[in-house]
């Protein structure tokens, strides 16, 4: 195991310690008392009476829904472009998982009001200085990337796919890296467990495509 899993490993289990300290603090309180937020003291409540969400779990929450919606996008050609039987079928598990992770970060944001970036957006859109930008989040294909893999049929596919999605996977768990190093963050329920859950999976899915990966480049 890595220093950077190790570290995410760590960090989560530090993260959920203290979450599950806060909710016996506030149990053992006056009735609806909110729990602390570790390490920051209480978060601001919001108009509504919930807990403002945390800048680090928006720009996650915001980030992996372009991530995803590539991830979609390449996986949903693997039919079409020839992809060998163990490819397809990862890639149909990419797509199911991943539009269902769409739909839940896109419920997130709607709850708390929030911009909701549409399920196939293809970046990520952000205000600095007063203009919009948008940008790839880490580990995305670029719009060379993709011509290239979208031209690619049969074996050739097979390969830059798994290049790519390795690569997008490892991006996916970086930014699930830097939200757990970021203050106060990943103590809303939601965004901790669909980032736990991203970290496990993705991670999983890198150890078997790097395995497929050996065998297409050995000729098999």
């Amino acid at each position: 195991m890595n220093r950077g899993i190790r570290s995410t490993i760590a960090a989560v289990a530090s993260i959920a310690a203290l979450t599950s300290a806060a909710c016996a603090s506030a149990s053992s309180g006056a009735a609806g008392s909110p729990a602390p937020s570790a390490g920051s003291g209480p978060a601001a409540p919001s108009a509504s009476g919930k807990r403002t969400p945390n800048a680090a779990d928006i720009h996650f929450m915001s980030g992996m829904i372009p991530h995803h919606a590539q991830a979609v996008l390449i996986a949903g050609w693997a039919p079409s472009h020839g992809a060998r039987p163990d490819l397809r079928v990862l890639c149909e598990r990419i797509v199911v998982a991943q539009r269902d992770e769409i739909a839940l970060m896109q419920m997130w944001l709607r709850d708390r009001a929030l911009p909701v970036p549409d399920a196939k957006a293809t970046h990520m859109t952000m205000m600095m200085n007063g203009m919009e930008h948008s940008m790839l989040m880490p580990g995305m294909l670029n719009d060379e990337e993709l011509a290239q893999l979208d031209k690619s049929r049969g074996t050739e596919f097979d390969r830059l796919f798994l290049q790519a999605m390795i690569r997008h996977h490892q991006g996916a768990i970086s930014m699930v890296d830097e939200l757990f190093k970021s203050s106060g963050a990943g103590q809303d329920e939601t965004v901790f467990r669909f980032a736990s859950d991203v970290y496990a999976d993705q991670t999983t899915e890198i150890e078997r495509m790097q395995k497929m990966l050996a065998t297409v480049n050995a000729g098999r």
